[in-house]
């Protein structure tokens, strides 16, 4: 049975705290995208290996069993999200997370729906 509220009283001190911290559509649209990228099951492993170490294309491929072309499309999309970032180191180009905000926000989901 859905919960619905049947009162007619408006929150006033609530709702103005709440629009006084609203974010402007252009974060939210920032946060929506964050979210669509990561919302693919190929680029969350990616996310997953990587979070467990920095690797190279031929390394997620592997461990994926995917095709270094497949990798290497994904990789450009989290890395033009700013999700990943690379190194490299001679002929080989290496990548991980980008920061530790990725990382938080990925243990934690990961976190949650294992909780679930």
């Amino acid at each position: 049975m859905e919960e619905l509220c049947d009162c007619n009283l408006i929150h006033q001190e609530v709702v103005n705290l709440a629009k006084s911290k609203m974010l402007s559509d252009s974060l939210f649209k920032k946060l929506i995208t964050f979210y669509k990228v990561i919302a693919d099951s190929t680029r969350a492993k990616i996310l997953f290996v990587l979070d467990q170490h920095e690797m190279c294309v031929c390394d997620i491929a592997s461990t994926l069993n995917m095709t270094k072309s497949a990798v290497s499309h994904q990789l450009r999309l989290l890395k033009d999200n700013d999700l990943v970032i690379s190194r490299r180191s001679g002929k080989e180009i290496f990548y991980r997370l980008s920061d530790e905000h990725v990382t938080k926000v990925f243990e934690i989901s990961l976190e949650h729906v294992k909780e679930i």
